[in-house]
């Protein structure tokens, strides 16, 4: 009876003891006991070309506003939006309202100004004639000194009405001039060859002094308003080359070339500005707005600690990589420097050359984790 219960209570052991070691390894193998599987690099020292990977939008270096000089309603407007036009070329006329007729008036009070000054001139001809007649007269005894005097006082009000006379007759010439001027200025004129990228107003709109009625650009003066990270921007300067892909042409990269880097920088978003401009105006014209992704490339950098940058990780606050000592993790605060678009980034401080540091890893780690190195996450998964 004794070893019918025995075997009764050996059998379940049998069975459960198997499972339970089975239970185990694979806790300890695959299961959340298991080892993080993670790949791993040394640091190395390395030479790298970095680059600057910035996005900005497609600029007008100068954007001409043309409007009338004064308040008036538009009576033509001879180009549309997307015309190019050429320095010089009409675009548009102001209706003149009144003014040919007082250009017609002021015409007329030229004229009479110029009548008046012929008047005055010729009374001062006869006024002097008359002083230097009755001046020998009275020299040879044979007028009154007071008929003299008359004489005299007669020329000097003829020199004065002279003198007024040639004041008014500029005047009205510097009138009849004004009133030209504001006649041609009814004109609305291309300053530069350029495009239209704006109408801001239809024929019969009455527009004020100084409104713009058509915005032009040169198209060859466009640049990209560009935003780097300050993290990278150190060697940022004018005459860099740089890469220019379009949003709209994204298989189509053009040559650029930075023109400035802006003194003042965004210190919200931390990010460094700059001007990139073409190196030959892109065909067809891109819209203004339009956002573009700029590469450009620094000069190459002296050896120093390198790592790939997906090995960089963020603990709190802090920025640094996950080392591996002696099989465990230690957790290495690091100062990171210039970065490369191939994923290189230097190291300036927090590791040495030739220490071991995890790359990637199957799940967040952290220094208790327990790691086994493989070549490839993913294949040892399978």
């Amino acid at each position: 009876m004794t070893r019918i219960i025995q075997r009764r209570m050996i059998a379940p052991l049998l069975i459960v003891v198997p499972l339970l070691a089975l239970f185990a390894f694979v806790a300890v193998r695959s299961g959340p006991l298991a080892p993080v599987r993670v790949t791993e690099t040394r640091v190395e020292a390395r030479r790298i070309s970095p680059s600057l990977f910035g996005v900005g939008t497609v600029e007008a270096r100068a954007t001409y506003k043309i409007g009338p000089t004064f308040a008036g309603r538009i009576a033509r407007l001879d180009v549309d939006v997307g015309d190019a036009v050429k320095a010089g070329q009409t675009l548009g006329e102001m209706e003149p309202v009144d003014l040919d007729d007082r250009v017609r008036s002021q015409g007329a009070a030229l004229r009479r100004a110029e009548a008046a000054l012929q008047e005055a001139q010729s009374r001062q001809t006869y006024a002097k004639s008359e002083a230097r007649r009755y001046e020998e007269l009275y020299a040879a005894r044979s007028t009154s000194e007071e008929i003299l005097a008359a004489k005299r006082q007669e020329l000097k009000i003829a020199d004065a009405a002279f003198a007024a006379a040639r004041e008014d007759l500029s005047r009205a010439r510097f009138d009849h001039e004004g009133f030209l001027a504001q006649r041609s200025n009814l004109r609305l004129v291309a300053p530069v060859d350029g495009v239209v990228i704006l109408r801001k107003a239809d024929p019969g709109t009455t527009v004020f002094a100084g409104e713009a009625v058509i915005e032009m650009i040169d198209p060859g003066k466009l640049w990209i308003n560009t935003r780097f990270d300050q993290i990278g921007a150190g060697g940022l300067g004018p005459d860099l080359a740089a890469r220019i892909v379009l949003r709209s042409r994204d298989s189509e990269p053009l040559a650029g070339r930075v023109l400035r880097v802006e003194p003042v920088a965004d210190p919200i978003t931390e990010e460094a500005l700059a001007k990139v401009a073409f190196d030959a105006a892109p065909a067809p014209l891109p819209p203004i707005g339009e956002l573009a992704e700029v590469t450009i490339g620094l000069p190459q950098r002296p050896a120093a600690p390198v790592i790939p940058n997906a090995a960089v990780s963020r603990i709190g606050d802090k920025i640094g990589v996950w080392r591996i000592v002696n099989g465990g993790l230690r957790f290495a605060p690091v100062k990171l420097g210039a970065a490369d678009l191939d994923g290189n980034v230097e190291v300036r401080e927090g590791v040495e050359i030739g220490d071991r540091i995890v790359v990637y890893s199957e799940r967040t780690l952290d220094a208790r984790s327990r790691v086994r190195v493989v070549d490839n996450i993913r294949e040892a998964t399978r």
